[in-house]
């Protein structure tokens, strides 16, 4: 996957289209990204004897093809290509060719 934790993407899809967000986590086994504040559920969660009962509001793992990397010069959606320079890997955006 070509997008880190940390990184500032734009969601491409869901109710928060079009809006930029920060990568929590990435799960490579199932290429998925944790957004922060985006795709946000309700659990609701039992009562328990040292525990009441309450509704808890957390974010869950979308699919990686529904966000894109935001490009730090055009401040817009961005493919990345990835250029391999003296055994280091370097990211590059498609949309300006400049090093992320």
């Amino acid at each position: 996957m070509k997008v880190r934790s940390w990184d500032k993407v734009i969601v491409t899809t869901w109710k928060d289209k079009g809006k930029e967000w920060k990568i929590l986590a990435v799960d490579l086994n199932k290429s998925r990204v944790l957004v922060e504040g985006v795709n946000i559920v309700t659990r609701h969660i039992k009562r328990q004897w040292n525990n009441p009962g309450q509704i808890v509001k957390s974010e869950k793992a979308i699919h990686v093809s529904n966000v894109a990397l935001k490009c730090p010069t055009t401040w817009k959606p961005t493919r990345i290509w990835m250029k391999i320079e003296d055994s280091k890997k370097t990211r590059i955006s498609k949309k300006s060719w400049k090093t992320i």
